[in-house]
């Protein structure tokens, strides 16, 4: 704005107060205006229409006794039809509007616990807007936005919530580390029950084909050599059996050393003890 022999140029987005004599006479428009200041006319000041903002810092207590620092952020303008209330009401505008800010923050924090603080953060700004709004609305502002933008409870406060947090989490994570292992040792033992299941039908299975084998091989054997007897075949069988095993034990490169009597009358008595074992297994089951 500058004024040269009487003539004053208001930029765009801005007002000016014009006086005559002291007194208010009316609102400069922005571009070039006459003052003939030989007759009284002065520029009183000037005034912007922009949105400004303000940013407001107030500390209080909630109700759980938590000290907390809110950052309010307010947006406010000068009305273009209110220019000379805005202009001669107000000596401090943002003075104004930080006390009843404050006014607004105090009176609702305290009846918020800490966690309701952050969640009803919006309800906050509201009251503190419909406030400014009802207030400064008869000094000629209107008021914007109100936002606010940060809670910052004590740095303490902050690090105990903090630990509670990993606290929890580390609870957390360690009951989904115990039902994994849950899962593994119960997955595991199924695994195991269904291997020796299984392992109890190959050895039955096992078990049968010995026995039909040997079947077979007794009445093939009884049909195709005549004057021999059952009696003489399972001995054979036992005998061949007894050297198939002792062939195994020595082929082996990982078995150990295995001391059992041997000669010319270690196979009938090996043929007699199994011959035992049959008979008294089966007459324990009858």
């Amino acid at each position: 704005m500058g004024q040269i022999l009487g003539c004053v140029q208001i930029d765009q987005s801005n007002v000016a107060v014009k006086e005559n004599f002291g007194k208010f006479d009316k609102v400069l428009e922005p571009g070039c205006h006459c003052l003939p200041w030989c007759v009284g006319y002065q520029l009183a000041g000037s005034l912007s229409l922009r949105v400004q903002q303000l940013d407001v810092r107030c500390e209080t207590k909630t109700k759980d006794n938590v000290f907390v620092t809110l950052v309010a952020s307010i947006q406010y303008r000068a009305m273009p039809e209110r220019v000379a209330d805005a202009f001669y009401k107000l000596s401090n505008t943002k003075e104004q509007i930080q006390a009843y800010v404050f006014d607004v923050i105090r009176a609702s924090i305290p009846r918020l616990d800490l966690d309701s603080t952050f969640e009803q953060k919006n309800d906050i700004a509201k009251a503190v807007e419909n406030e400014l709004e009802k207030a400064m609305s008869a000094y000629g502002y209107e008021i914007v936005q109100t936002l606010i933008v940060d809670i910052e409870p004590d740095s303490q406060v902050k690090r105990a919530m903090n630990e509670i947090n990993a606290a929890a989490r580390l609870r957390v994570a360690a009951n989904e580390k115990a039902e994994a292992e849950k899962i593994l040792q119960i997955k595991k033992a199924e695994g195991e029950a269904e291997s020796k299941y299984l392992s109890g039908l190959g050895i039955a299975r096992q078990r049968q084909a010995i026995v039909d084998g040997l079947r077979e091989s007794v009445l093939a054997f009884s049909e195709n050599v005549p004057g021999t007897t059952a009696k003489d075949v399972m001995d054979m069988v036992l005998i061949t059996q007894y050297f198939d095993t002792m062939k195994e034990i020595g082929a082996s490169s990982k078995s150990s050393a295995v001391f059992i009597p041997h000669g010319p009358g270690a196979v009938k008595d090996v043929a007699a003890q199994i011959r035992e074992g049959l008979l008294q297994a089966e007459s324990v089951e009858q």
